[in-house]
């Protein structure tokens, strides 16, 4: 089964004023990596919230984090050959890689895509227990950019199997 590539972001927070601090991939080999995002001057908002979910301090990104040009630059070679890239947080995350490409002053080279539409509605039915399940099994640390983008592409396989397997069971009842 081809996997398909999931793109995470984590952000500042989450009202107007938020901008992107991580970005992760999954890719279609099941690898995956993450960059901390350096956050620009005018990038002031911060939800204390929101760095309780995903553990990243405004200091950290600061000390460890990557110009917005370079994880441009990079996100770029990683997708311009597969041309897309999905996420289930589309209206969230492509607002996000908007802002990041706009400061960047760079054309993404890629399109960012609503998981749900590789899905089907077996899938959609298996997906949140699938997901946790998952979470327990493999000790998954969540709202880590790349661990999360890994996270969803494990839970597409998984659902995709249960749902090839329940048809190809049915095939053989007929």
């Amino acid at each position: 089964m081809a996997l398909p590539t999931l793109l995470d972001i984590e952000a500042s927070g989450f009202g107007r004023g938020s901008y992107p601090i991580e970005v992760g991939l999954a890719r279609p080999d099941g690898s995956s990596c993450a960059f901390l995002i350096q956050p620009l001057d005018e990038w002031t908002h911060w939800d204390p919230k929101a760095e309780l979910l995903h553990g990243i301090s405004r200091n950290r990104l600061n000390r460890e984090g990557h110009p917005v040009i370079e994880v441009a630059r990079w996100l770029n070679d990683e997708l311009a050959e597969e041309g897309v890239a999905y996420s289930d947080s589309w209206g969230y995350d492509n607002t996000w890689l908007s802002l990041l490409f706009h400061h960047a002053g760079m054309l993404p080279r890629f399109r960012l895509e609503a998981l749900r539409r590789l899905l089907c509605d077996e899938q959609l039915a298996l997906w949140q227990t699938t997901k946790e399940t998952l979470i327990r099994e493999r000790g998954i640390q969540r709202h880590r950019a790349g661990e999360d983008a890994r996270l969803l592409q494990l839970t597409y396989a998984r659902t995709r199997a249960l749902v090839d397997a329940r048809a190809a069971h049915r095939r053989r009842g007929r």
